[in-house]
């Protein structure tokens, strides 16, 4: 028999009723989080979602700057911008890129060389930038492209500005060249807090002018804030900050004067090296062979970086600023003085010279350039007819150190401070030098051979320019400087580069006197440079000079027939024009030339000639004159306004 189970109505109905606070609780509590969440996503986080929120719409897009111009003084074009197409490819949006770029290659040429530079690119940058495939595409090729840009995901054409160095070898060294920024450029523009200012830019000086004048030249970056689709695509442009170009540059450099110097050196190795005395001004800096930087501003193929790289003639050496040789005979004018000022020499004061010279207590001979000697001999005949037993002699009487300690002031053994990198001090040997660097004592014998610049004694063609100033200006010194004068992007102000004077050398006005009036009989009948010299219609003052690349055997004879073309001596000349009145100072250094007076000195006479007399040998000129700076916009910037001298690391040459 079974039991009825009776029911308690008012149990169940508590029970219901419990269930039910339950129930409401819980949902009461879900939708206090679900509120809560609300109120911390709409209200509390709302700046920070509405920032995202934005950011997904509004791109920040940056607008490089456009370089500034390089101009010589006359206001010809050294380093221009032009615009042209590139076919660019976003490496995470494209998909698989061996595809993309195999069919891209049917709807525009892209060659071999095309992809190994891509691939270098790629390795170099990140995978949400773009990568040029193709620079400098046609009309033609913009157009095919257009139609079917639909089928290639990630790819686009840009226009860019690409520079372009219209006189090619010619500045190579000087105006140098810009290059894709690598990682090593990132770090360097991270370091001085510049990183910024380069977004959006693949572009930086690399080289010379366009190296030391970066921040000039760059500009200042601008911003557009772009407004996009779901798809990325830019819709409209919301606002812009538009960049700010960089500072058109007008340089001492005369394009003429420095065809005229590539001109004349021929087939020649070797650097000149021409400077305005009165104020430093750089007019002509010529390395000699050169290369054509505009090879490297899309990047060098591997190819022409071999050839370049591996030539025996070194064309990626600038020779004026890192060129390292014996000055040979023309330290002697230095000499001279240095004798005369220290007091162990008076301008009377003679020596017989049988063509050679012995140090007391030895039986070496340190012999004359010339057999037989040169008779008896003063202070001015010597640098007339460049007597080397008279300037051994004087070394021994001076001493290493008195001797190095007064040519130090000239600016020998170190750097001249012109406004490019990479220059080399040289070397202006002491005891203690030798000392340290070869733990060798100093021997008398190497004071002797000093005095003739030979030996230790290694001078570039920019020290010899700017100690042979020195001479012109009757001691005063200035700075070597390229940049003369700027144009602000903004204001379209024209401003003057400061003269850069370094101090004046004391030295007794007759003694220079005598020195000059020597060095004008240099080039005078009866003078080691008397051909150069011959019928100039201005005074010029110069000093031949001729330096061994190879020693010789005591008692032997140097043959230039019997040596190595490589191995035979350099050739050198300093000179200034017109001598009573310097407005120009040349150094010339022709390798493996022979006789400074038969190989270097022509060299300066016609560059000289074309400065004073505006002899032109017929030269090319690539580009039409742009306007230089009109005098009315000119202002004088003073000392305040002078541009600084990049700096450059200090450090032991030798």
């Amino acid at each position: 028999m079974s039991s009825l189970r009776l029911i308690n109505p008012e149990v169940e109905f508590l029970r219901y009723r419990r269930r039910m606070e339950i129930a409401g609780g819980v949902a009461a509590l879900l939708f206090l989080a679900l509120f809560s969440r609300f109120v911390w996503l709409q209200i509390i986080q709302y700046d920070h979602y509405h920032a995202l929120a934005e950011s997904n719409r509004i791109s920040l897009v940056p607008a490089p700057p456009s370089r500034g111009v390089v101009y010589d003084r006359q206001g010809l074009v050294l380093a221009q911008n032009f615009s042209a197409y590139t076919l660019e490819i976003t490496p995470d949006k494209a998909g698989k890129l061996a595809d993309t770029i195999d069919q891209l290659a049917r709807v525009v040429n892209i060659d071999a060389e095309d992809r190994k530079r891509f691939r270098r690119l790629l390795a170099e940058s990140k995978n949400f930038e773009s990568v040029p495939i193709r620079n400098r595409l046609t009309e033609e090729e913009v157009a095919r492209f257009t139609v079917n840009r639909y089928r290639f995901s990630g790819v686009e054409v840009k226009a860019r500005l690409f520079r372009q160095y219209p006189f090619a070898d010619i500045f190579s060294h000087v105006v140098g060249y810009i290059g894709r920024i690598g990682q090593r450029d990132l770090d360097r523009l991270e370091a001085n807090e510049q990183l910024a200012n380069y977004r959006g830019s693949d572009y930086i000086g690399k080289l010379g002018i366009e190296a030391s004048y970066e921040a000039w030249l760059h500009g200042n970056t601008g911003i557009e804030k772009v407004e996009t689709d779901s798809s990325g695509r830019a819709v409209r442009v919301l606002s812009r900050t538009a960049p700010v170009s960089g500072h058109n540059l007008y340089l001492h450099l005369d394009a003429k004067l420095q065809q005229v110097a590539e001109k004349v050196f021929g087939d020649y190795r070797g650097a000149l090296v021409a400077l305005d005395p009165r104020n430093g001004g750089v007019l002509a800096l010529v390395s000699k062979p050169g290369f054509d930087p505009n090879l490297f501003v899309d990047g060098i193929d591997s190819a022409s970086w071999r050839e370049l790289n591996d030539s025996p003639d070194r064309p990626l050496v600038n020779r004026a600023l890192r060129g390292v040789y014996p000055p040979g005979s023309t330290i002697k004018p230095f000499m001279a003085l240095a004798g005369l000022e220290i007091g162990v020499r008076k301008p009377a004061d003679t020596i017989s010279d049988p063509g050679y010279f012995v140090l007391p207590g030895s039986s070496h001979r340190y012999r004359d350039w010339k057999k037989g000697g040169h008779g008896m001999v003063d202070l001015k005949r010597s640098l007339v007819i460049s007597c080397d037993t008279y300037y051994y002699g004087l070394a021994h009487l001076m001493g290493i150190e008195r001797m190095s300690g007064f040519l130090a002031q000239f600016g020998f053994g170190k750097k001249s401070g012109v406004d490019l990198d990479g220059e080399l001090a040289g070397l202006m040997p002491t005891p203690a030098w030798k000392q340290k660097r070869l733990k060798q004592p100093w021997w008398p014998g190497e004071t002797v051979i000093a005095g003739i610049g030979q030996g230790f004694v290694l001078t570039t063609p920019m020290q010899l320019a700017v100690a042979t100033m020195a001479i012109a200006n009757n001691g005063v010194v200035y700075k070597p400087q390229l940049i003369r004068a700027w144009r602000d992007p903004v204001s379209g102000q024209v401003s003057y580069a400061a003269p850069r004077p370094l101090g004046k050398i004391a030295m007794s006005p007759e003694h220079l006197r005598l020195v000059k009036e020597a060095m004008v009989e240099v080039t005078q009948p009866g003078g080691t440079a008397s051909a150069a010299g011959a019928n100039a219609p201005y005074l010029l003052a110069g000093k031949t000079g001729t330096a061994q690349v190879i020693g010789i055997r005591q008692g032997e004879k140097y043959d230039a027939s019997r040596v190595a073309a490589r191995n035979r001596d350099h050739a050198l000349f300093i000179a200034f024009a017109p001598a009573d009145d310097p407005k120009i100072v040349v150094a010339v250094l022709v390798e493996n030339g022979g006789h400074g007076g038969s190989t270097a000195a022509p060299v300066a006479r016609k560059v000289i000639d074309y400065w004073l007399l505006g002899k032109l040998p017929t030269v090319y000129a690539p580009v039409e004159p742009m306007a230089a700076p009109p005098e009315e916009e000119v202002e004088d910037a003073g000392p305040t306004e002078e541009i600084a001298p990049p700096v450059v690391e200090e450090g032991a040459t030798q």
